[in-house]
């Protein structure tokens, strides 16, 4: 703590976090006294009306985005307070921009890296301050809310962006490309002895020369690192059953969580979970051990990091397939040495029932099963590009604040192209973040003919944004723009016939379309029980017959060029 500007965490007793008015207020003072060190500004509004700032640290002045691209530096950066009820981060990266302004030797070491950070993430929720919505949390006093003024969590939302805090984080990690990003949580869970736990990266999903360097050296330095610092660390205990004793699995973290949207843009990415159960004074000095120790490897490893990097950008210009579904190998899992609580269960005092909870007075360690291995679960052949119609203008907008390269078509023309039929679709029966997402789709591969209008987008796969466009106009992608809704009007068909009219019209489609009447014989065959249903049958000739086709119904408007 340095006597001359002691964060609001540091003045306290310890079990208190830093209001958004004083957090700010601090960066803004520590920027006026140091503006050589420090560059600190507004980058836009919340959906609340609230500033989202973010500041740079740079050892020689330089704080000018487009210099430091050009000079090729390395860029850390460290998000924080993305759920303010889980605020550690916030605190410990007042205290590290605050040493770098103060302590010369700290800001010489940074070298030619820079620090870029957001203070605090999540304004609006920062703003809803309480001590009751973390049920399981010990401290600190009072802290903010998980849902920000729209009732969303920025943790999910990523790649659907429905907030403006979202649309900004896009375009800030577009425009800065960092090397490295931290973004700091607090987790629930199981009860364990750990402080501190991560998620990073996974590695498979990251691929390319990144996922073996952070896998087989940056992990394991980490994990040295903080063991040294006295804050051993494990992975995100995620029991593949009800404890740690049967083993954990890797967390996969999809696109739309800060790491998984990182990996998008060739990010290595962590996500620190400190323990809920532990003090808020031990989670933040774990917090603070794990940015120094992240961000020194940054600063030694950059240029390695940064050649991996360009590497995996010209790999996935190049691919000739895409891996846009993962999942967890079972048969393959290595091990962890765990240190664990005894669980124990018994006869709940509330209902019928045997609960769990943990003994702490009976620690053990162990080697347990640890799941870190991922394998496709579902592969595209690389098309040279995509054609995204210009009326899809909530999918450009996203591809736009993601860096992806497209151009306009002047002229109509017509295209031989792939598209992909909807044949079944699965959703979820109650909103999810503002959305009914779509757990599982069903695909048709079908190639046609289409006329392409002036003004329609080309979207070259041989660009370093490819990822990002391959995994969100992928159906199958795990956050897919299909899948959060962004096309659900052609799953509607449009039309419709009135019974009594369209009973002898059923009958002459049989007679003429000879598909057709071999698809209603099937159909009769399988369901014989819906025989007595006039809109089941009617409806079954209406949909597939070719008289009244919907070309539009059901077909995924992004067309795929080979």
């Amino acid at each position: 703590m340095h006597a001359d500007m002691p964060t609001p965490y540091e003045k306290g007793n310890h079990n208190q976090t830093t209001t958004w008015s004083e957090c700010i207020a601090f960066y803004e003072e520590l920027a006026r006294r140091f503006p050589h060190v420090l560059r600190f500004e507004q980058i836009g509004l919340s959906d609340g009306g609230i500033p989202v700032h973010a500041g740079v640290v740079s050892a020689d002045g330089v704080h000018d985005r487009s210099q430091i691209k050009a000079e090729g530096r390395t860029v850390f950066f460290n998000n924080n307070g993305i759920h303010p009820g889980e605020p550690e981060g916030v605190d410990a990266c007042m205290a590290i921009v605050r040493d770098l302004c103060f302590d010369p030797a700290r800001l010489a070491a940074l070298g030619k890296t820079v620090l870029l950070f957001v203070p605090l993430y999540n304004v609006d929720g920062a703003l809803n301050r309480a001590d009751t919505s973390r049920v399981n949390q010990d401290g600190p006093e009072q802290f903010g809310f998980r849902g920000n003024s729209r009732h969303l969590d920025l943790n999910r939302d990523f790649i659907k962006c429905d907030t403006y805090n979202a649309q900004l984080f896009n375009q800030l990690l577009t425009s800065w490309d960092p090397d490295v990003m931290v973004d700091t949580h607090t987790s629930n869970g199981a009860d364990y002895p750990y402080t501190m736990t991560l998620i990073h990266t996974q590695a498979d999903k990251l691929g390319y020369g990144l996922g073996p360097f952070l896998r087989e050296t940056m992990l394991p330095h980490i994990y040295k690192e903080m063991d040294a610092k006295g804050w051993p660390t494990c992975p995100y205990v995620n029991p593949v059953q009800d404890t740690p004793d049967d083993g954990i699995a890797e967390f996969l973290e999809v696109p739309r969580f800060s790491t998984g949207f990182a990996a998008l843009h060739h990010v290595i990415g962590f996500m620190p979970e400190t323990h809920m159960l532990k003090p808020f004074k031990d989670r933040y000095d774990s917090m603070r051990a794990l940015l120094d120790v992240t961000m020194d490897f940054t600063i030694r490893y950059g240029e390695q990091i940064k050649q991996l990097r360009a590497d995996a950008k010209q790999q996935a210009a190049n691919a000739t397939d895409w891996t846009v579904n993962w999942k967890m190998d079972e048969s393959n899992p290595s091990t962890f040495r765990f240190k664990g609580y005894a669980a124990q269960r018994s006869a709940s005092l509330l209902g019928n029932y045997q609960r769990l909870s943990y003994d702490r007075s009976q620690p053990w360690e162990k080697d347990i099963a640890y799941y870190n291995s991922f394998v496709p679960a579902a592969t595209v052949r690389a098309p040279k590009g995509y054609i995204v119609p210009q009326a899809w203008r909530e999918a450009i907008e996203r591809l736009q604040w993601n860096g992806v390269e497209m151009a306009r078509f002047d002229e109509a023309q017509t295209v031989e192209a792939q598209y992909y039929h909807i044949a079944s679709v699965t959703s979820r029966s109650n909103a999810y973040e503002g959305h009914m997402y779509h757990d599982d789709v069903q695909l048709e591969a079908r190639t046609a003919s289409f006329t392409v209008q002036p003004g329609d987008y080309f979207i070259p796969l041989k660009q370093a944004n490819a990822r990002y466009a391959v995994e969100t106009l992928e159906p199958q992608g795990h956050d897919s723009f299909f899948r959060w809704g962004f096309f659900n009007s052609v799953l509607e068909k449009k039309e419709a016939y009135s019974d009594y009219v369209f009973e002898d019209l059923a009958l002459e489609m049989l007679e003429t379309e000879p598909e057709l009447k071999a698809k209603f014989e099937a159909w009769k065959t399988a369901n014989p029980a819906l025989l007595s249903d006039q809109d089941a049958v009617l409806g079954f000739i209406f949909a597939h017959g070719k008289r009244h086709a919907e070309p539009e119904w059901r077909r995924y408007p992004v067309l795929s060029v080979f």
